[in-house]
């Protein structure tokens, strides 16, 4: 029997690496990236949309920017898919998508407290403050906060997936460009 972590000349074509490019080339050309980026940030979206409307959980404004990313995520795709040079399109994909991850890290690090959100997203009250300075205060503050953690699974919030799937698409964007069409550029 062969050992199947030996990757030597013995083991047949299927150990060859650039089989393994070659496949990934064609399951990653730049139009299939395309569509598993818009699919991926689709679905980000309607996962964010039932949370809000069907488990009643309204959005901070940080939320909104992470969805307005995800918009430019599709919005890219889509055109890469009827107008413009897809392998362009990607790359318009992977900038959004970076924009949604690190708006989402940043919106992680302000629920885990590592550092201070936006003043309008977060309850900062002045220790020294009179009640009415306090008073006034709370009544600015926004009624759903940007460091309140509201759901999470696995110890990450809404915003840490969120972190987690902008990586993902910004790494299949980026896979896509460089590995996508390789077949069809060198014949």
């Amino acid at each position: 029997m062969a050992d199947p972590l030996n990757r030597g000349p013995e083991n047949g074509p299927e150990s060859d690496p650039s089989i393994l490019r070659q496949e990934l080339s064609v399951i990653l050309a730049p139009r299939n990236g395309l569509v598993i980026c818009a699919l991926v940030s689709a679905t980000l979206l309607v996962g964010a949309f039932l949370f809000e409307h069907v488990g009643g959980m309204a959005p901070c404004s940080l939320c909104i920017w992470q969805r307005w990313a995800h918009l430019g995520v599709i919005a890219a795709a889509v055109s890469g898919l009827l107008f413009i040079p897809p392998r362009t399109a990607l790359l318009l994909s992977l900038a959004a998508a970076l924009i949604s991850f690190g708006v989402a890290g940043y919106h992680a690090g302000v629920e885990w407290q590592l550092w201070e959100g936006p003043a309008g997203c977060t309850a900062s009250l002045a220790a020294g403050a009179s009640a009415a300075d306090l008073v006034d205060q709370l009544l600015a503050t926004p009624v759903v906060r940007c460091d309140d953690v509201p759901w999470s699974l696995f110890g990450l919030s809404m915003a840490g997936w969120n972190a987690l799937f902008s990586l993902d698409i910004s790494a299949v964007a980026l896979l896509s460009f460089i590995l996508g069409d390789r077949v069809a550029r060198r014949t």
